[in-house]
């Protein structure tokens, strides 16, 4: 028996919660803050969200849609083009190709890997960003931005899950 049109409709739209809930991680990095020493600095939102659903639900956010986050976080923040879809699907890909080893670890493990990977792409980042623009630019903000997301990590990572459980239990 051929499942109804709603039926469809529902799978197919509970198969987009994690590309929906990453891109609404990413416009909330574009809300200003006017917080006094916090001007600018904005923790890596969606780098979480490509981190999180690469290691539990890689069927659903695939690496062309990671690159897509990215080219909108690009085009958000202002970053020369392509620099945040590259680090982003260098994410997924690392993220993705581990996963294995993440299933069945404690959430500290899953921290402190996400730590690793976090640092590396801020890294990474500053330096392509650097390079594209032809002069150095200050890494004291990108230091601040990666303890800030390091510190909403467990918050993001709590409510990502309870997301998934939500909405792709039957997915």
């Amino acid at each position: 028996m051929k499942p109804s049109v709603w039926l469809r409709m529902d799978s197919w739209v509970r198969h987009l919660v994690p590309f929906g809930v990453t891109l609404a991680m990413l416009l909330v990095t574009a809300i200003p803050i006017h917080l006094p020493g916090l001007a600018g600095m904005v923790p890596m939102l969606p780098m979480m969200g490509v981190y999180y659903w690469a290691i539990y639900r890689p069927d659903l956010l695939p690496a062309w849609l990671a690159f897509v986050i990215g080219l909108l976080y690009d085009i958000i923040s202002g970053t020369p083009l392509g620099v945040n879809a590259l680090v982003l699907l260098l994410v997924q890909g690392v993220a993705a190709g581990q996963r294995r080893f993440f299933l069945g670890k404690s959430f500290m493990v899953s921290w402190w890997a996400f730590g690793l990977l976090a640092a590396s792409a801020s890294g990474g980042t500053w330096v392509l960003v650097t390079v594209l623009l032809g002069r150095a630019i200050d890494p004291t903000p990108l230091f601040f931005e990666y303890l800030l997301t390091m510190g909403l990590f467990p918050i993001l990572t709590w409510a990502l899950a309870r997301t998934q459980m939500a909405f792709l239990k039957e997915a």
